[in-house]
C-alpha cells in the first residue's frame, strides 16, 4: 500500500511539474452563435467514440416569480414528460435504448439537462432536445403526479434530515432580500400550491434558444456540430420577450446573525459559520481565486490549518471545514464548519474556531504548505481532462453564471498566481463577523 501511494504522489509530482513548463496546452473549444441567439460550445477530445450533449437555460431557482419557490426543479422533472413527437418517458427510453444515459440538474443560476452517448448518436440527441424546448404538453395529471414527486424529493432530502433542514435556515438567514436564501427545491408550502400555469409560464419564459447554451463535448468537431445545431435548434424562433436577468439585491449586512436549530434527531451537534463573500466574476477572478486557495488552506484535508490546530492540536474538533462556492451570478459564501468532540460544547467550539482564525490571521500561511495545494490543484486539473461530462460542466456552469470561456481556460493560472499576501488580504477582508451567520445545530432538550 505504502508503495502504491508513494507511486501515485510520484505521477502528479510529475503531471504538475509537466503543466507548470507549459507542456499542457489549452483545451480545444470552439464557439459560435446561432442566428436566434442560442450560443454553441464545441470541446473536442478525440480519445473515445463518446459524446455528451448539454443544454444549459441561463434560469434556476434565484430566477422564479416570487411566491413560486421550486417552480425550476418542478420544471425540469416535467421535461420528461411528453411532447408533440415523444410519449411521456419516451425521451430517457430512447437514450437508454441507444446505449446512453441522460438525466438534468437545477441550481440558483440555471438549470441543464444532458446525454452521454456514443458519437455516431448526436443527431439523435439535438433531434429530441430541441423538440422539448418547445414542444412540450402538459395536463394536469401530469402536475399533479409530477407534484407528489418533488414533495417526496423533499421529504426525504431535507424533511427529514435535521443538517438539511439547518441549512435552509442558514440561508435564508444570510440572504433577507435575494433569492439565494431560498432553497432550490424550493419551500414546502409554495410547493403544494405549484400548477400547471406556473410551470407553462416559467417554460415559455425562459426557455428559448436566445437563454441557453448548447455544449457538445467529445469525439466531435465544431463543422460536424454547426449544421446539426443549425438544423435543430437554429430554427426555433429568439424569445424577444425574454427579460433581462436582475435579482432583487441584499441589502448591506451590519450585524452578525445568529441561528440555533434543535432536533431530537441530531446525532452529532456542530457549529457553521457563514460570511458573505464575492463571487467569480469574469475578468477579475483574482480575488475569488484567493478564497478558493484560502478554503483549501483552512480546510482541504489533514493538512489542514483547521485540522492541525483544531483535531491534532487540541482535539476539540472530530472534523473540521472550509468551503468556498466562487461560481454564481451573484454574491456568494465562505463557510466553516466544526464538529466538537465528545464533551466539548458547542460554545466551546465556536471559541476554539474564533481563536484559531484569529491566530491563522496574525502568523499567515505557510508557504511549503501554500505550494503543495498549488500542485495537487494542478494535477486535479490535468486529471478532469479525462472526464468529457466533467469538461462540459465547466463550461456550462461558467457560463450560465456570468463567465466566458477566457475566464475558464484563465482559471488555472490565475490559481497558481495567488500569493501568499492575496490569501491573507482576502482572508482579513472575509473574516468579518457583520457579514456572517453563526449557526448550532443541537439535539432538542439539551443544553449549551
Amino acid at each position: 500500500m505504502i508503495r502504491i501511494v508513494t507511486l501515485t504522489y510520484g505521477v502528479v509530482l510529475m503531471l504538475a511539474g509537466a503543466a507548470q513548463a507549459g507542456d499542457l496546452p489549452p483545451e480545444p473549444v470552439t464557439t459560435f452563435t446561432l442566428d436566434n441567439g442560442m450560443m454553441v460550445v464545441v470541446a473536442e477530445d478525440h480519445r473515445a467514440p463518446v459524446v455528451t450533449h448539454m443544454v444549459w437555460y441561463r434560469s434556476g431557482s434565484a430566477d422564479e416569480p416570487v411566491g413560486q419557490s421550486g417552480v425550476a426543479h418542478f420544471l425540469e422533472h416535467l421535461l420528461f414528460k411528453g411532447t408533440d413527437r415523444l410519449e411521456p418517458g419516451e425521451f430517457s427510453a430512447t437514450v437508454a435504448k441507444n446505449g446512453g444515459s441522460d438525466n438534468a440538474f437545477t441550481s440558483y443560476d440555471y438549470t441543464a439537462y444532458y446525454q452521454r452517448v456514443a458519437s455516431d448518436r448526436l443527431e439523435l440527441m439535438m433531434q429530441m432536445e430541441s423538440d422539448r424546448m418547445v414542444n412540450l404538453r402538459l395536463g394536469e395529471g401530469d402536475i399533479a403526479t409530477e407534484r407528489a414527486v418533488i414533495i417526496e424529493e423533499r421529504n426525504q432530502r431535507v424533511e427529514n434530515n435535521p443538517s438539511a433542514l439547518f441549512g435552509e435556515q442558514i440561508g435564508a438567514t444570510q440572504y433577507l432580500n435575494h433569492r439565494y436564501g431560498v432553497p432550490i427545491i424550493g419551500w414546502r408550502h409554495e410547493m403544494d400550491a405549484l400548477d400547471l400555469n406556473d410551470a407553462l409560464d416559467f417554460y415559455h419564459l425562459h426557455y428559448a434558444p436566445n437563454n441557453a447554451i448548447l455544449v457538445v463535448a467529445g469525439d466531435v468537431t465544431p463543422e460536424a456540430v454547426r449544421p446539426l445545431a443549425e438544423k435543430y435548434y437554429g430554427s426555433i424562433p429568439a424569445n424577444t420577450d425574454l427579460p433581462l436577468r436582475l435579482r432583487p439585491a441584499e441589502p448591506p449586512q451590519i450585524a452578525e446573525r445568529r441561528v440555533t436549530l434543535r432536533d431530537a434527531r441530531v446525532a452529532q451537534p456542530y457549529v457553521s459559520r457563514s460570511y458573505l463573500a464575492q463571487e467569480r466574476d469574469s475578468g477579475a477572478q483574482h480575488k475569488a481565486a484567493a478564497l478558493e486557495l484560502l478554503a483549501e488552506v483552512l480546510g482541504g484535508g489533514t493538512t489542514s490549518y483547521l485540522t492541525e490546530k483544531l483535531q491534532f492540536d487540541t482535539q476539540v474538533a472530530v472534523y473540521t471545514g472550509a468551503y468556498y462556492t466562487g461560481l454564481a451570478l451573484d454574491s456568494t459564501t465562505f463557510d466553516l464548519i466544526i464538529v466538537p468532540a465528545e464533551g466539548v460544547t458547542l460554545a466551546e467550539a465556536e471559541a476554539a474556531l474564533d481563536k484559531v482564525l484569529a491566530d491563522f490571521l496574525a502568523t499567515g500561511i505557510d508557504a511549503e504548505h501554500l505550494a503543495r495545494i498549488k500542485m495537487q490543484l494542478r494535477a486535479s486539473e490535468i486529471y478532469a481532462r479525462d472526464d468529457v461530462g466533467g469538461i462540459g460542466n465547466r463550461y456550462g456552469r461558467a457560463l450560465t453564471q456570468g463567465l466566458s470561456i477566457a475566464d475558464v481556460q484563465e482559471w488555472p493560472d490565475i490559481l497558481q498566481a495567488v500569493s501568499e499576501a492575496d490569501i491573507m488580504a482576502a482572508a482579513h477582508e472575509v473574516f468579518d463577523l457583520r457579514r456572517s451567520v453563526t449557526g448550532w445545530l443541537m439535539q432538542e432538550g439539551v443544553s449549551q
